[in-house]
């Protein structure tokens, strides 16, 4: 593929970057059809600037603390992400909720990835909510980013089982595993020109089943 043809995205991290950094990854190959053009932390410290960095990726550091207000913050993440040309944008570990005005202007363009099964368990700690409601099928979700928290069209899901013994910590681990598998697919799919919003609804061009979408082989389609 082509440089020109494939898609700039921007990534928004808060901390440590592990999903960046399987997007990072997913992006080295010359025919995925994505680049990293991009990488914003509101935290100057987050780990993720620096594998952004080894990458040969430009960073920024937009610290929420520095702006009066959610609607500044906002545009200032919004000309950054103008500036570098970025078509897609990609949630990542990050830990600010945008204005409405803000995930309108991305609509159809910016992705987040959750650690539960949408539209189950929204919010923090979803993996204990897991646990404490006795699920016996936890996951993650990649979906688009609207007004509504953790409610956009949901475009990806994997599954892993909920295991007896499983602590907060241990199901963290095994979810975390597929959304290192599960984004950089939902990134590609989106990029590639493949995917339709039909109401409430993310649809795949090419995808014979829901299941195709599912864990554990999201690189299936």
């Amino acid at each position: 593929m082509s440089p020109a043809s494939r898609k700039r995205v921007g990534v928004l991290i808060s901390g440590r970057g592990s999903n960046l950094q399987s997007l990072l990854d997913a992006a080295a190959d010359p025919a995925y059809p994505a680049e990293i053009a991009l990488v914003i932390s509101n935290r100057p410290g987050a780990y993720g600037l620096q594998r952004a960095k080894l990458a040969g990726v430009p960073t920024a550091v937009i610290d929420h603390k520095a702006f009066p207000d959610r609607e500044s913050f906002d545009a200032a993440v919004d000309a950054a992400l103008r500036g570098a040309g970025c078509e897609i944008v990609c949630l990542a570990g990050f830990m600010r909720i945008f204005t409405p005005g803000f995930a309108e202007g991305w609509a159809g363009r910016m992705l987040n990835i959750h650690p539960s099964l949408l539209p189950s368990f929204i919010g923090l700690h979803v993996q204990r909510q897991a646990i404490e409601a006795g699920a016996t099928i936890a996951g993650c979700t990649v979906h688009f980013v609207t007004p509504d928290l953790d409610a956009g069209p949901i475009l990806a899901q994997a599954a892993v089982p909920v295991l007896p013994d499983d602590t907060e910590d241990s199901l963290s681990a095994r979810i975390l595993e597929q959304e290192h598998r599960l984004y950089p697919a939902a990134l590609g799919w989106l990029a590639a020109g493949r995917v339709r919003i039909v109401g409430n609804r993310a649809l795949v061009d090419g995808a014979t089943a829901a299941g195709d979408l599912l864990s554990p082989r999201p690189e299936g389609l």
